[in-house]
């Protein structure tokens, strides 16, 4: 992972488990700003208007500048610092994690409750998954019809993502590649094509997602 990348949630999602009949409910999602944080905080409580607590973590900006919790009420340090420990042992930011709590009547401890807590979020980071944001560019391969047959396939065995495709006089295709593949995959397309590859890339770079490994 090269120094201007980092990780955060892939998606939206969510997941849950019962102890002593308490419901444990783990939302997690990226985010790209504090306010977007406590906007998706706002829309899990609306869902859980009847939960017992809903509690939090947040990590927000690519050096970690912004990070919030709060435990809404239960035994302090036994919600949101357990689901704020998730998300850093993880190494992610930009994201947000919200465990509701749906009370069974049975008292689980400040130990119980963290590790209640800590396993909701970790449900829920794994249930969203992992994506990581590296600098990326959008390269434009132009190249006649028969080459086109040789390069698709070897396109596949390289570590990138292909946008729109257009079949016009030539084959013309959109390559999104991280600056670190950036000359493995030129290489790729020049011996592929003989040369006769026109490969045009776009003038700014941009933070794109990536699957974690």
């Amino acid at each position: 992972m090269s120094a201007s990348s980092y990780k955060t949630l892939s998606r939206p999602a969510q997941d849950e488990f019962t102890v002593q009949r308490s419901r444990f409910i783990g939302c997690a999602s990226p985010v790209g700003s504090q306010e977007e944080a406590f906007g998706f905080i706002r829309l899990v409580r609306e869902e859980h208007k009847d939960a017992s607590h809903v509690c939090y973590a947040f990590i927000v900006g690519q050096n970690a500048g912004i990070m919030r919790y709060q435990d809404d009420g239960e035994p302090s340090g036994t919600a949101g610092q357990p689901i704020m420990e998730v998300l850093r042992q993880q190494g992610l930011v930009n994201c947000c994690c919200a465990v509701v709590r749906y009370f069974g009547g049975i008292l689980l401890g400040t130990g119980g409750l963290a590790r209640a807590y800590g396993k909701a979020a970790s449900l829920a980071v794994s249930a969203s998954g992992i994506a990581l944001i590296e600098e990326s560019l959008w390269l434009t391969v132009s190249l006649p019809y028969a080459l086109w047959a040789r390069l698709e396939p070897r396109l596949a065995s390289l570590r990138l993502q292909i946008g729109q495709i257009q079949y016009a006089e030539q084959v013309s295709v959109r390559l999104l590649v991280r600056l670190e593949d950036l000359e493995q995959t030129k290489k790729a397309v020049i011996e592929c094509s003989d040369g006769r590859a026109v490969i045009v890339p776009d003038d700014e770079t941009a933070y794109c997602g990536w699957e974690s490994a």
